[in-house]
């Protein structure tokens, strides 16, 4: 059994009309699961209730207090945006701090069982740095998933790759001066939001930044993994992997140029199952809803082999 950490209060927070960001991204997938071949072998978990688990201190070790309680303050007031991308409507702080309890049971179920888990919520995070959001994330989850991994018996190093199409700014800005965490993120250059330079390497060489160019396919992204990803992580020797799993380098997006299939995310997932099988998987972007549902279907079926 593989767990899926899901709730439908994700679907109340409210992007706005014609936002890619949007609730039908969740539903899209939740309808492919339950189609898939395996939908037996999944266990649909509920998140812990944010009043039943304290999430504000591992919260507080990522984010600056004034990012957190902005955060809030706009919800509060009925809405509004940190920038132009990242909306917040009246129940986004809460469900974005719901979304950091998934996160964070979805740490406590991979280490429970030694297998993965997949946390599928929203709002995304891996855009959020320290001391602001954008990019439609609020909260930086997989860093905080990172922070709280380390707080776990026999937890020392914790690996996060993104495999999103852009490259996590957030994630990096929070982990890249943590000499137990690592950062790997393959991602379009140029493209938004213009970080993730190859020359970035971290204060401990803990981050491994690989730019890929316009219309590259699985076989550029192949070459990658074995040459570089692979070996990084390894070197690195987690205890447990995170992975920022964004679906946006789909040939299909409307919101980048990598001319990736749904297949090829199992094939990533091939990889990092051969690491280890420690890993929790945490939903980012995709916004073409076909596409974003087959990827996650592709990426849960190689777990379950």
């Amino acid at each position: 059994m593989l767990p899926v950490i899901y709730s439908d209060e994700f679907l109340l927070h409210d992007t706005g009309l014609y936002h890619p960001e949007r609730p039908q991204r969740l539903t899209a997938i939740v309808k492919a699961l339950q189609a898939a071949h395996y939908a037996d072998k999944l266990e649909w978990q509920v998140p812990t209730p944010v009043e039943k688990r304290s999430v504000m201190p591992i919260l507080q070790k990522v984010h600056s207090q004034e990012h957190i309680e902005r955060v809030q303050r706009i919800a509060e007031n009925g809405g509004g945006y940190l920038d132009g991308d990242t909306p917040i409507s009246k129940s986004s702080y809460d469900i974005a701090l719901l979304a950091v309890s998934a996160w964070l049971d979805g740490v406590d179920r991979v280490l429970a069982t030694s297998n993965p888990a997949f946390v599928l919520a929203r709002p995304p995070g891996h855009h959020a740095e320290r001391d602001r959001g954008m990019g439609f994330c609020l909260f930086s989850n997989a860093a905080i998933a990172a922070y709280y991994a380390l707080e776990q018996p026999g937890i020392d190093r914790v690996a996060i790759l993104d495999w999103d199409v852009h490259h996590g700014n957030g994630t990096q800005d929070i982990v890249e001066n943590h000499p137990q965490i690592g950062y790997c993120s393959l991602h379009q250059s140029p493209c938004y939001p213009g970080t993730g330079y190859a020359d970035e390497r971290g204060e401990y060489k803990n981050v491994l930044n690989i730019p890929m160019i316009r219309g590259s396919t699985v076989a550029e992204y192949r070459i990658e993994f074995e040459s570089q990803v692979m070996p990084f992580l390894s070197r690195f020797k987690p205890d447990v992997l995170i992975v920022s799993a964004g679906y946006d380098a789909n040939a299909a997006d409307p919101l980048a140029s990598i001319e990736l299939l749904p297949p090829d995310f199992g094939l990533f997932t091939d990889y990092c199952l051969q690491l280890t099988r420690k890993i929790l998987f945490g939903l980012e972007g995709g916004y073409d809803l076909t596409a974003l549902a087959e990827s996650v279907v592709a990426t849960i079926e190689r777990c379950l082999v």
